[in-house]
């Protein structure tokens, strides 16, 4: 019987160390080429951590506020940031808990984005500023707006996510998948699986692009280097948005909201009339355009295209 447990403990302990001993490997590779490095990088020393942020341009100020997806970053706008900065004083970040942002361990909620983003424009804008936000980040938008409206010019929304689906909130089962992901090692390993490269490619592939011919290498580098930035921290957005702890219901907020509101979508995008309608229905004063043969990410697709309908409100 003894020597049973032995056996169990040896094996116990050298799957948990096999386990450490991958998960090291993979944030070694997948940090491995240091893409979002090569740009110039400012930092916003917020009471939660570092923010990391660019500015390019002159004129009336833009904020661009990438999506909530595992990888996600600043860098989805590398593109788009280029094409406002001919007309406008142009302001991109990276999130708390994205990109090269810092990482805390903790749970992040949609509450706590609206601070940031409302603190970022007080202390470092300065000026009222257009939001233009990218997929779930869209309820981020809102509730900033919501919460000090003078701070806010307009609101642009790019592929917003179903405005229904912003109402789910956390529950037993929701809040178990986020203790285990946030579990260490094996919490970790699970991560891994999930944010790996094929699944990157896949998104991309599947989701992002409508002609996956015209993305580069590099954008799957730059995800693949995001969702592990920070080592075992980087997770903890994933948790939180698996937990449900980013959502937040906005139909209220959205309905009462008197800036100007423009949604650009995906033609091709899964459930884009849908989404079209559902946030219609809250506020009929919202303008929405499509962009041909495009899917999730128009703004890498199709830059110039989405730059000249961002333009209407810029």
């Amino acid at each position: 019987m003894k020597k049973n447990y032995k056996t169990i403990a040896l094996l116990g302990i050298s799957t948990i160390t096999g386990l450490h001993v991958i998960n090291r490997l993979y944030y070694s590779y997948a940090k491995s080429k240091e893409i979002l490095n090569r740009t110039e990088n400012n930092f916003y020393d917020w009471r939660f951590g570092k923010i990391r942020y660019q500015k390019k341009g002159n004129g009336n100020p833009v904020l661009l506020i990438h999506d909530l997806e595992i990888g996600s970053s600043s860098y989805e706008f590398y593109k788009l940031i280029d094409e406002l900065a001919k007309t406008n004083e142009v302001y991109s970040i990276d999130l708390l808990g994205y990109g090269i942002s810092e990482k805390p361990a903790f749970t992040y909620t949609n509450f706590l984005y609206v601070q940031l983003i409302n603190d970022f424009i007080k202390n470092i804008i300065r000026r009222k500023t257009t939001l233009i936000t990218s997929g779930d980040s869209a309820s981020i938008g809102v509730m900033s707006c919501h919460a000090d409206p003078e701070l806010i010019q307009n609101l642009i929304f790019i592929n917003p996510k179903n405005i229904s689906k912003y109402n789910l909130i956390p529950n037993k089962r929701s809040k178990i998948t986020k203790y285990i992901i946030e579990s260490p090692i094996f919490g970790t390993f699970i991560y891994n699986l999930i944010s790996n490269k094929e699944n990157i490619i896949k998104n991309f592939k599947e989701n992002y692009y409508y002609d996956f011919t015209n993305s580069k290498l590099e954008e799957i580098y730059a995800y693949l280097e995001s969702s592990h930035l920070d080592d075992y921290n980087s997770k903890y957005t994933y948790a939180s948005s698996e937990g449900r702890y980013l959502n937040i219901n906005i139909y209220q907020a959205l309905k009462n909201i008197d800036h100007s509101i423009m949604i650009i979508l995906g033609k091709e995008y899964e459930n884009a009339d849908m989404i079209k309608d559902g946030y219609l229905s809250c506020n009929s004063a919202i303008e929405a355009y499509e962009i041909p043969e495009t899917k999730k990410l128009p703004h890498l697709e199709k830059a110039e295209e989405v730059a000249e309908k961002c333009s209407i409100y810029l």
